[in-house]
């Protein structure tokens, strides 16, 4: 027998790490990823730690705190790990510890021990701590020592933010197997169900958080993701939702106890409005009303209320635009049209929004899949998206090796170089203008790749000219012919409450063909035949193409190309 030891297996979870709320979840023997409830039953846990005399709380008992014991609650904390005071925003945390400079890092003053003394805690700790709880929960729940994870970050995650992470995640004990985008985690976590279907597609996910919202433009090329744009929004979250509620249910109560005094000018009386008027957007996510009730709200009154979702939606209307304006900004900044999007991922405790997503209906296409609980009934939970994706993330890789982990995951692997331009073929025989373009590789599909097609020739056969082409996709609109000025009259006598959707104009993507790359002749097709074109794009960015008749007798046609423009993923 061999004196080494024997390694145990490592026993991975995914993680999604919020400012807001976190989540654990595992993948099943059956490969399905499953999200894990806490000791309290919360698939989503709050991202908060609260201390009182000495014993630590954490998640929903921890969030309850900060009514009653907000000094020593910390909270909103992970956009913290890793940076310098002077570039953080507390103002999240105006209800809770406050951060502070400590050294070269941030900390916070909070007594953690049964001391009158308060301790300077760093946020290293705090996070160390926070995962530490997420460990044990999912230890407690599969009856096994969780010993590694992968972690959702945003796409804006710095190196220094993910190293402090890292190191925060080790005093954990608990190993980091990789990082993950949270836009590409929600895209895996769909990807991933046994119904769906590996295609090319082009994918918006709109991750709206409490305090932030981040969106990205995905392509999904061969099962391989490229992060064409990116959008940041520190300041449009759910927390804006919440604080449009404050202000009404504020005003209100003023209306009816003036003497009483504003709530949102003490402490404990903002808490108690805050806390109640997130309840109050979660349960109008669900119903077409809700009831706001705090006990001795302010001045020792008791303050009970009811609104509707109409009057909330209106009142909410430009945070509501802000998040439209959002998602839509960020398909321009990746150089695409509405209509290249195959669908929009709402991912995030904010997705939970009707509104959000019925905006989002008017502002695309029909023809575009948009998941959100509101608009598509197979729709995902948007909470438990990221932390789906990462256990998926982490089934495929924690049984590699800690070196093989690095090596798959090292920015020359990750990082491919992708096509800028699609690449496709026109097939001609005898008038040029008749030749329909046929694409073969989308672009933003990264490179190697090898792909075969088979296209259909023209009708009467003969010698055909196969055309590489780049082809860019356009927009084509369509304006209706103006009404003769009889027929106007005559239709102006009848009804005037008929829609006028008859004369809006149509958008339609069409091809437009760029430059040629090659171009070969395929003599003799059959009538009716076809043509299989093969096109190799390598490593180093060769092309080849070969060209035969297929069940012909000829040999292919092959050639070797110049070339194509090419982007780094994720620098678009």
């Amino acid at each position: 027998m061999s004196g080494e030891e024997e390694v145990p297996p490592r026993v991975a979870i995914g993680i999604s790490f919020g400012n807001s709320n976190s989540s654990i979840a595992y993948t099943t023997g059956e490969g399905k990823a499953e999200v894990i409830a806490n000791e309290e039953g919360d698939r989503q846990i709050p991202s908060i730690l609260s201390y009182v005399e000495g014993e630590e709380f954490q998640g929903t008992q921890a969030k309850s705190q900060l009514v009653r014991n907000s000094a020593n609650t910390v909270a909103y904390f992970r956009d913290f790990l890793g940076q310098d005071f002077k570039s953080i925003d507390p103002t999240p945390c105006h209800q809770s510890a406050h951060p502070k400079e400590h050294e070269t890092t941030i900390a916070f003053s909070i007594r953690d021990s049964e001391s009158e003394t308060p301790s300077t805690v760093t946020v290293s700790e705090i996070t160390t701590r926070h995962l530490r709880r997420l460990k044990t929960s999912a230890s407690d729940f599969l009856g096994k020592p969780v010993t590694a994870a992968v972690i959702t970050v945003p796409t804006n995650c710095t190196d220094a933010q993910k190293e402090a992470l890292k190191i925060a995640a080790a005093a954990a004990d608990l190993e980091v197997l990789q990082f993950i985008n949270e836009p590409t985690a929600a895209v895996l976590a769909y990807d991933a169900r046994p119904e769906s279907e590996l295609s090319d597609k082009i994918t918006v996910v709109a991750d709206l958080g409490g305090t932030r919202s981040d969106v990205a433009v995905i392509a999904s090329r061969g099962g391989m993701y490229s992060i064409l744009a990116t959008a940041h929004d520190y300041n449009l979250g759910g927390s804006q939702l919440d604080q449009v509620l404050m202000d009404h249910f504020a005003k209100e109560f003023l209306k009816k106890n003036k003497s009483a005094g504003d709530p949102r000018e003490n402490d404990r009386s903002l808490a108690k409005l805050k806390l109640e008027s997130e309840a109050v957007k979660k349960a109008l996510s669900l119903g077409a009303s809700a009831n706001f009730s705090v006990e001795s709200l302010a001045g020792g009154i008791d303050y009970t209320a009811t609104v509707n979702r109409s009057r909330y939606e209106l009142l909410a209307n430009k945070v509501f635009a802000s998040f439209t304006r959002l998602i839509t900004g960020v398909v321009e900044k990746a150089g695409l049209d509405v209509l290249d999007i195959d669908e929009i991922v709402c991912s995030g405790g904010t997705s939970h929004t009707p509104k959000i997503a019925n905006n989002l209906r008017a502002a695309f296409p029909e023809s575009i899949t948009i998941y959100a609980p509101a608009t598509n009934t197979s729709s995902l939970n948007p909470s438990e998206l990221a932390a789906r994706g990462a256990a998926i993330q982490a089934s495929l890789i924690q049984e590699f090796e800690k070196e093989d982990v690095e090596q798959s995951t090292h920015p020359m692997v990750t990082v491919t170089p992708h096509l800028r331009n699609a690449i496709g073929v026109l097939l001609i025989s005898g008038d040029e203008s008749k030749g329909k373009f046929k694409t073969i590789l989308e672009a933003e599909t990264p490179v190697p790749v090898r792909r075969t097609v088979h296209v259909t020739t023209p009708r009467e056969g003969g010698d055909v000219l196969v055309k590489l082409c780049e082809g860019l996709r356009e927009i084509k609109v369509t304006k209706p012919e103006p009404k003769p000025k009889a027929e106007k009259a005559d239709e102006d006598d009848e009804d005037d409450d008929d829609d006028d959707d008859e004369d809006e104009e149509t958008r339609e993507k069409v091809w437009k063909v760029s430059k040629p790359l090659a171009e070969a002749a395929v003599k003799g097709v059959k009538k009716g035949g076809k043509i299989e074109v093969q096109v190799n794009v390598s490593a180093d960015l060769e092309v080849v193409v070969i060209a035969r008749e297929v069940g012909g007798k000829n040999e292919g046609v092959r050639g070797v190309l110049s070339k194509p423009d090419v982007v780094e993923n994720g620098k678009a």
